[in-house]
């Protein structure tokens, strides 16, 4: 293949996601020295914008945007990328990497390397949630809290959230929450309400058996009740929920409003506390480099 009709890629570095010890520069430089490719690198600063990412996208002009690092920055490229139809590719980084594990995408360096090489084209729906985007999970309630709690640690990646999370386990707070779904009134109480476009935490926990990503709903989860034996089957066996304790509903939009302001999260990102969630599906949003045999 000759130069001017090489794939072009772009990747992006976060230097500051996760704990690995991995050195990405070197990795990417060394693993593209045989594959011929054109490439590009580019760490990002801290409290880097959409328009810093949009100027190198706009300068370089690439084929595929790699983002190395977590869903923060998964997130962050996402939102550069949906108007450009140019696909995105994810080398896991981060300290949970929750959407490159529904991908199917190895946390193993050189296997995810491989997979920008070799893998297809996936397209996926995302979500706006209170004007945000959403590619994995959103919730309010107890697991946001831990959330805030897992960035106040000392501790990451995922024992510092399980520390986190038993640190709020106990307290089991109960919201009353109102939410609108296909014209329908729903009144509840949780410990936690989940916006899923994705099946699974980046912990493994199963908390959205039916999703897919590239249908055209998302699926509403209400944790009802909390209890040893619901956490078990989200984390072990799979096995279907209590609908006494777990509820879920699908649609392509939602409005919901707690009595009392609640935690709440996008993507592992703590944002404080609120009453109010819109939410509204964006279908085929976003074109995502996955494995061949991934469903």
């Amino acid at each position: 293949m000759d130069e001017k009709n090489r794939l072009k890629l772009l990747f992006i570095i976060n230097p500051g996601s996760g704990n690995s010890a991995t050195d990405w520069t070197v990795m990417i430089t060394n693993y593209f020295t045989s594959v011929h490719y054109n490439i590009e690198l580019y760490q990002i600063p801290q409290n880097c914008s959409i328009q810093t990412i949009n100027k190198k996208i706009a300068l370089f002009s690439p084929d595929r945007v790699i983002a190395v690092g977590g869903d923060g920055t998964v997130k962050l490229l996402a939102e550069c990328l949906m108007q450009k139809n140019i696909p995105l590719g994810i080398l896991p980084a981060g300290s949970a990497n929750g959407l490159a594990k529904e991908m199917g995408i190895s946390e193993d360096p050189l296997k995810a390397l491989d997979l920008l090489v070799k893998g297809r084209l996936k397209n996926i729906h995302v979500t706006s949630i209170n004007n945000q985007l959403c590619i994995h999970l959103s919730d309010i309630g107890l697991n946001a809290y831990a959330m805030k709690k897992f960035n106040v640690l000392h501790g990451r990646g995922m024992w510092g959230y399980l520390i986190a999370s038993l640190k709020v386990f106990w307290k089991n707070p109960i919201m009353t929450v109102e939410m609108q779904i296909d014209n329908k009134t729903i009144k509840i109480e949780a410990a936690m309400i989940i916006i899923a476009n994705a099946t699974k935490y980046g912990t493994g926990a199963l908390i959205n058996p039916v999703g897919k990503l590239d249908d055209e709903v998302f699926e509403v989860i209400a944790v009802k009740k909390l209890s040893l034996t619901e956490i078990f089957k989200m984390i072990f066996s799979h096995s279907p929920y209590d609908p006494d304790k777990t509820e879920i509903f699908q649609t392509n939009a939602l409005s919901m409003r707690s009595v009392k302001k609640v935690h709440f999260q996008i993507d592992g990102e703590y944002l404080g506390k609120i009453n109010d969630v819109k939410a509204v599906i964006i279908p085929h949003a976003l074109e995502i480099i996955v494995p061949v045999a991934e469903g």
